[in-house]
């Protein structure tokens, strides 16, 4: 039998459905970031402006953080060597877990070798050794996270996104038995914030266990960059904290904080923490420098919500359909699985900027767009030629745009759409 019709067949459907996907060949640049060498396949090689990485304070390129990881692959060697049952633990994953309980005021933590990897492990661990437990489990919840409730052997319940009513009356209909509240903080494709405080209180009030995801937000918000939940003041009031290394912290790897009881279990029970190679030392020295960096930081993140703030109100003046949330995530509507994919490669063939398309399953079908990322990096001058491409891009594919909100000026011609001053003078 030949197989190969059948794979090919499978590929072929996701190119009838314009949903496959096509990865920009790009080299970054720690000198220039957030610019990038885009290599293209005849080998010719251009510079681009990068505006969707999820390192989104440009901890990758940050000199203390590469000092760190260099300075412990000189001592320590490239690889881990193993797992942790096998090779040991190094010491620069023990700096690291203390470093994340601190930052998240817990008795421990618990490093894994991806973000995906921590909530499918800690998820389906948690909820099979709670005897008859139930998950509520946001209906918008990552895919990391539903592939751990998958996985355990409990009951499983979904709640409508960020609806308390629904989630209530989850809770009273499990009565008595150990429940399990999984969500996120912050949702990385809308860009919305769950209402964490309100979230524990239900947990408290009918006698459920928390699990928050802080992956988008580890880094980002609160005094010391602990997350969503650190800027809430609720820390203390969620059991169980996840979070990710490679977007804030601009390294590689997930973990979870929590009890010391809890955390043991995981580190105990879980089949794909006891079976996986650990994180190398130095890619977990990175990390960690990178962790103490922010938390004595706070200036980074108020040049990145400033960054942020800029772009969103360019690109409302301009009428392009911006998502509205309280985030740091700009997605822009296209709708339209074809003219997303269409207009990031025009942004990238015609203007040398990169940003990919998001499509099902992704995102549902009709809400495709692009999502749009800022860094501390990106200047005025960056955020001025942004907003000039993505006109052309809209002008040229026929994409709908919207009206300005209130109180934003846009001239007769339409040139100038940005109110900013900073902004008018970068694009002249």
């Amino acid at each position: 039998m030949v197989y190969r019709r059948y794979f090919e067949a499978a590929v072929s459907r996701l190119k009838d459905e314009r949903r496959y996907r096509v990865f920009a060949h790009l080299e970054r640049d720690v000198e220039s970031f957030p610019l990038a060498r885009w290599i293209r396949d005849d080998g010719s090689i251009e510079n681009v402006t990068v505006w969707c990485s999820n390192d989104y304070l440009g901890m990758g390129q940050h000199p203390e953080v590469i000092d760190a990881m260099v300075q412990t692959a000189s001592k320590a060697g490239a690889g881990a060597g193993g797992t942790r049952n096998i090779s040991g633990t190094s010491h620069a994953i023990v700096e690291l877990e203390r470093e994340l309980a601190d930052l998240h005021g817990k008795e421990a933590a618990l490093v894994f070798t991806s973000g995906w990897i921590s909530n499918l492990a800690a998820i389906s661990t948690i909820a099979d050794l709670l005897p008859n437990c139930v998950i509520l489990s946001d209906a918008s919840n990552h895919n990391s996270m539903i592939e751990g409730v998958k996985r355990s052997r409990a009951e499983r319940k979904i709640f409508r996104h960020n609806d308390l009513a629904h989630l209530e009356e989850l809770l009273v209909e499990a009565g008595d038995r150990p429940k399990l509240v999984v969500f996120e903080s912050l949702y990385s494709m809308n860009g919305n914030i769950a209402p964490v405080a309100e979230i524990a209180a239900l947990a408290e009030r009918y006698g459920a266990m928390t699990y928050v995801d802080e992956v988008h937000a580890v880094g980002m918000y609160g005094p010391r960059g602990a997350g969503i939940c650190e800027r809430e003041g609720v820390m203390s009031r969620i059991d169980v904290i996840e979070g990710t290394l490679a977007k804030g912290f601009g390294a590689l790897g997930g973990y979870v904080a929590g009890d010391a009881a809890v955390i043991d279990a995981i580190r105990s029970y879980a089949p794909a923490f006891i079976f996986s190679t650990a994180l190398p030392p130095p890619v977990a020295a990175a990390a960690c420098a990178a962790v103490r960096l922010l938390k004595r930081r706070p200036d980074l993140r108020t040049a990145h919500q400033r960054a942020t703030h800029v772009t969103k109100h360019a690109l409302a003046a301009a009428g392009l359909p911006v998502l509205e949330n309280g985030s740091h995530i700009v997605p822009v509507m296209v709708r339209d699985a074809e003219l997303c994919k269409a207009a990031s490669d025009l942004l990238l063939t015609r203007h040398n900027i990169y940003i990919q398309p998001i499509n099902y399953p992704t995102v549902a079908k009709g809400s495709e767009r692009l999502r749009i990322t800022p860094t501390p990096r990106h200047t005025h001058e960056h955020i001025a030629y942004l907003i000039e491409a993505l006109v052309d891009v809209w002008q040229t594919l026929g994409i709908p745009f919207v009206e300005p909100p209130a109180g934003l000026h846009v001239d007769e011609k339409g040139d100038e759409r940005c109110t900013y001053p900073e902004i008018k003078l970068a694009a002249q």
